[in-house]
Parts: C-alpha cells; sequence; structure tokens
C-alpha cells in the first residue's frame, strides 16, 4: 500500500471515516512513521478522532482536535496548530474532514498549500450499506458536494460497506459491483477495502489491499438509545 505524504479521508455522514482516519495513522505508525492526525470535522458528530485518544498516544501519533471536542459545545473552530499537517513536511499528516459539504468547507483554508506541495491522497470513504448513498450515483453526488465546498478533487476510494457488528465476509464481498460501478463513474481508483480485524482476516485472499480495522469505542446516550458501550463502525 503506498503512502502519500498527507491522507484525507472525507464521505458521507456514517460512512465510517474517522475510524478508517484513526486506524490509517494506527498503520503508519507501526511502519515507524511520525504521524499526526488532526479532527477537521467542525459539524459535531458523535463520533471523534479524540474518542480514540488514548490509542493514538500508546502508538505515538499525534492528535490535533478542536478544544470543545467530546463536549456540548460546537462551535465551528479549528486549532491553529492543524497547519502542522500542511508545513511541517517531515511528518506524515492525516485529516479527518467532516461529513458531507458542510464538514468540507473546513477543508478550504489548506487546499492551496495541499494543491502546492502536491504529496496527498483525497479518499472518498464509500459505504453502500448507508441510507443516502444507496446507489453508486448517489454517492458521487456526495462525492461532488465535498468536492465543491472545500475545492479540492478526491483522488481515490476506499471501500467501508459494513453492517456495524452484523457484517461478514460476504457483506464486503457483495458490495464490490457498487463500488467497481463507483469507480468507473468518478474515475477513481480503489484504494483499499477495509473491514474489522477478523471480517478483514476472512478476505484475505480474496480481496487486496485490505485495511483492517480496530473498531472505535464510543460512550453515548441518544434519545431513542439506553446509555451503554456499543462498538460502531463511525
Amino acid at each position: 500500500m503506498e503512502h502519500k505524504r498527507l491522507t484525507l479521508f472525507a464521505g458521507h455522514y456514517g460512512s465510517g471515516k474517522t475510524n478508517i482516519a484513526v486506524n490509517y495513522a494506527l498503520l503508519l505508525a507501526k511502519e515507524g512513521k511520525d504521524v499526526v492526525i488532526a479532527d477537521l470535522d467542525i459539524v459535531n458528530p458523535y463520533f471523534r478522532t479524540k474518542d480514540s485518544a488514548a490509542v493514538l498516544e500508546a502508538a505515538g501519533v499525534k492528535l490535533i482536535s478542536p478544544q470543545f471536542a467530546n463536549t456540548n459545545v460546537d462551535l465551528p473552530a479549528l486549532p491553529a496548530e492543524a497547519y502542522r499537517l500542511v508545513q511541517d513536511k517531515s511528518i506524515y499528516g492525516i485529516m479527518d474532514i467532516g461529513g458531507d459539504d458542510r464538514g468540507a468547507y473546513a477543508l478550504g483554508r489548506y487546499v492551496p498549500t495541499l494543491k502546492e506541495e502536491n504529496n496527498y491522497r483525497m479518499v472518498f470513504v464509500a459505504n453502500a450499506s448507508r441510507p443516502l448513498t444507496r446507489t453508486p450515483e448517489e454517492a458521487l453526488e456526495v462525492m461532488r458536494e465535498i468536492e465543491g465546498a472545500c475545492g479540492l478533487e478526491f483522488t481515490d476510494i476506499i471501500n467501508n460497506t459494513n453492517l456495524a457488528s452484523e457484517t461478514t465476509p460476504e457483506t464486503v464481498l457483495a458490495s464490490q459491483d457498487y463500488i467497481a460501478k463507483l469507480s468507473r463513474l468518478s474515475g477513481l481508483p480503489v484504494f483499499a477495502t477495509s473491514a474489522e480485524t477478523g471480517v478483514a482476516a476472512q478476505l484475505e485472499g480474496k480481496l487486496s489491499d485490505i485495511l483492517p480495522l480496530q473498531l472505535q469505542e464510543k460512550y453515548f446516550d441518544l434519545p431513542s438509545q439506553k446509555p451503554g458501550n456499543r462498538p460502531l463502525w463511525g
């Protein structure tokens, strides 16, 4: 799996971009790289990169996140140190971009520098199981909205199709036609296929470029759910 100095993950709400960003950061750190991950999501979703702060710190990954991440304060402000990712060429930077076009606006301020260096991968996280991206055409529409909001075009696709804890190897394999069509429609290559570590192990030899995922765990309490610890693909 070839790495660029900067890797950006964006996609529809609930596509799983945050979990992928965290796991990709851990992969780079395991390979001995100096890694910094920035949470650029100002839309205040339930899943934040900061949820994995302890795991990232243990792996030697530097985390940059908004001051009020994981609180009930929702301010559209990004830490100034996030500029380190585009300015410090000695590190490998990962950006977790907010869902859809609203979240992508925050990326716009970094785009001129990203284009000037031209050593980045902008990855669209595709999840065929999400209600609003059931078809490749719907996913492509989301992709174009994000590009229009941030001023940066996607370069790759990652297949993160899943049904949370009910995901099986067959779930991922069944999404291959969907991803192939999205690749054709967009003209973009499929960078990798991600899956929970147990599922990923069963996909070896059936798919190439598999990114095993250690799933984030998030404590939260929604009106429709009881409080608890529930691992999700967020």
